[in-house]
């Protein structure tokens, strides 16, 4: 294990400038309204650098729970190691759940209560953690440090286009798209890649490869300790095979242990603890039925392409340019102000599919397809077509994203783009 810790540490070459974050200015927002800001996200995001360097955050002093001596003062005295600093970050938080109960002592005990006392951060979604006692239910505001997006990658702190688009009449979206100056871009590329902070900008594609096998041998090895007692590594590092082989599939726990050969319930943990991680993300289905018998059960994503394809062994396939599409859309709703747009997908009964759905609050929706080609055709468009007759007016507009190089319209509020141009 210290020679993978290692060899992932020796893969970085340099330490490359700090890239801003789109959940910077959401997470300032946070500190400004709340006691607590609390910040998760999958291990190797950029947690604890965007604590650190960010300029949208205000100075404050760092404790990890990464250090055994504050871990140590956090089990035996954690009312005295919050009080070390009148402005605090604690980061991997998770490392020691019974913290929260003397975090919310104090927030309660004090009157005012004072915005921004407490940064907290974590590499597990606290409020999907048995073991944590308290959700700091009206304490704290809640923020998920995706994978970098594309424009986060490019230094531009920020997700793609869907702010303009869901604001813009969608007559109006070619001259909106064809104006946006980030050009255009290998999605394979980018798929491998990933949208981890380290691989994507660092390394090479041969030491990519080794740094996501350490992230894995990691991941099972040690962050699996803190959320739960699993038996055996080798059928959990299966069962994250399974579900990165079925990358934008419908979920389906029976199929998934009798190809793994597990029980039921232990896929049904595990996915959970998957999820617990940020490393799993649970598409669910836009479910208001008006006349067609629609499917309920989630998407299941892994949380970033490279790590998928690394699990799985494979190549970039059209659900990799769907999986970047969706995770751009989740990154982008995660830093939206209250009340935030929810991303779903649609299917019906009958096989029609949308991929991605934006359900802005005051009911409007937006439709996305996602296609990789070069020549979208009318076609193409039949299920956005669909998605729209179905509901009507509400219906905003759909957006289907190519691999070409052309923005046009395809029929009535259905537009072809090239997905560069968004994300």
């Amino acid at each position: 294990m210290i020679v993978m810790l290692w060899a992932m540490e020796s893969l970085t070459p340099s330490v490359p400038p700090y890239l801003p974050r789109l959940a910077s200015r959401a997470l300032a927002r946070d500190l400004a309204a709340f006691p607590v800001a609390v910040l998760t996200g999958a291990r190797q995001t950029g947690k604890s650098t965007l604590a650190v360097e960010s300029d949208t955050i205000p100075s404050r002093t760092y404790l990890t729970l990464d250090d055994l001596s504050v871990r140590e003062q956090a089990s035996r005295a954690p009312l005295d190691l919050l009080e070390r600093a009148p402005r605090l970050t604690i980061d991997e938080a998770q490392r020691e759940p019974d913290l929260l109960l003397a975090l919310k002592a104090i927030v309660d005990r004090e009157r005012p209560r004072r915005p921004g006392r407490f940064l907290v951060t974590g590499s597990a979604n606290l409020l999907l953690m048995r073991s944590v006692a308290d959700s700091l239910a009206g304490r704290a505001g809640y923020r998920v440090l995706h994978p970098m997006t594309r424009r986060e990658q490019l230094g531009h702190a920020r997700a793609g286009l869907w702010g303009e688009l869901v604001v813009t009449p969608v007559a109006q979206w070619p001259e909106l798209l064809a104006a946006d100056g980030v050009g255009d871009a290998d999605w394979r590329a980018l798929a491998r890649r990933g949208g981890f902070p380290v691989p994507a900008l660092e390394l090479s594609a041969e030491a990519r490869g080794a740094w996501f096998e350490g992230y894995v041998r990691t991941y099972l090895e040690r962050d699996l300790r803190d959320l739960a007692n699993i038996q055996s590594l080798p059928d959990f590092r299966r069962l994250m095979r399974a579900v990165a082989l079925r990358q934008g599939s419908l979920m389906n726990q029976s199929e998934v242990a009798r190809d793994v050969g597990m029980p039921q319930p232990t896929v049904h943990r595990h996915l959970g603890l998957l999820e617990t991680s940020h490393l799993l993300v649970r598409l669910e289905p836009y479910a208001v039925n008006r006349t067609k018998r629609l499917i309920k059960a989630p998407k299941l994503y892994v949380a970033d392409t490279g790590l998928a394809l690394s699990l799985s062994g494979g190549e970039p396939t059209g659900a990799h340019l769907e999986s970047l599409v969706i995770h751009d859309l989740r990154a982008w709703a995660d830093a939206e102000p209250a009340p935030r747009p929810e991303v779903l997908y649609w299917r019906t009964a009958s096989g029609q599919e949308v991929d991605a759905v934006i359900e802005l609050q005051d009911g409007r929706l937006m439709a996305v397809e996602v296609k990789a080609t070069r020549t979208p055709r009318l076609k193409d468009a039949r299920h956005l077509r669909a998605f729209r007759d179905e509901y009507g007016d509400a219906v905003i507009g759909g957006l289907l994203l190519h691999d070409g190089a052309d923005t046009f319209r395809l029929e009535d509020r259905v537009v072809a783009a090239p997905w560069w141009r968004v994300l």
